[in-house]
């Protein structure tokens, strides 16, 4: 049984028949007390069948504690993206990415598979990232429903890809309940940063700049 039907395989196929470099996607998942870590791994298993250009390895969340921990992974289901050589960007999916969020799965495995170099971010951006002397951490509030939530996921993802010292996660807002309560997620997109700064929205690449230098003084 796929989850997918075949108009879109044939489209995501045609997306990813250009992929500039390998990508290999990582899911961590578990047998019990995990909702939609089944779907969650079959989505990706059936996505890697489109290209030969990624892999896919599936992990148990308790059993690859190690792995777990070597790629910052603390909840379930999750997805790491990689690039060549198994390199990771800090590139990190919580929950399934259904709905519109498959759209930004998509594109950060192109991302990924392009590397730093072709990040599409401006110079102001880039010069930051460059000067940073402490970690960021990214943590991307969506809903499948939310139409505005992708493009905050993507320059999220995209500063972490630039940057050896950010890591970015999309986290479903109600398949991680006590997060959003958590963080007082009272809508879509809502970007945490550094537990200190929020951004409400899909905001340009400056705003979201102007907040990660908030959060990094």
């Amino acid at each position: 049984m796929t989850l997918l039907d075949e108009k879109t395989r044939q489209d995501i196929k045609s997306l990813l028949e250009d992929l500039a470099g390998p990508v290999e996607l990582v899911v961590f998942t578990q047998e019990f007390e995990c909702q939609f870590c089944r779907e969650t791994r079959e989505l990706i298993e059936e996505i890697a069948t489109l290209s030969e250009m990624i892999d896919v390895e599936v992990l148990d969340f308790l059993e690859n504690k190690d792995r777990a921990e070597e790629l910052n992974i603390d909840k379930i289901p999750a997805i790491a993206i990689l690039g060549a050589g198994k390199q990771s960007y800090g590139v990190r999916y919580y929950g399934i990415p259904s709905g519109y969020e498959f759209s930004s799965l998509l594109h950060d495995i192109k991302a990924v598979a392009a590397g730093p170099d072709a990040v599409p971010l401006d110079g102001d951006t880039l010069a930051f990232l460059d000067s940073l002397e402490q970690d960021i951490h990214l943590q991307v509030f969506v809903t499948p429903t939310c139409p505005y939530c992708p493009r905050a996921v993507v320059l999220a993802h995209a500063m972490a890809i630039a940057s050896d010292r950010v890591s970015a996660d999309m986290v479903e807002a109600t398949e991680f309940p006590h997060l959003s309560v958590k963080y007082d997620v009272m809508g879509v997109p809502r970007t945490v940063i550094n537990e200190t700064e929020f951004v409400e929205g899909s905001v340009p690449e400056q705003m979201l700049l102007d907040a990660m230098r908030a959060a990094s003084n």
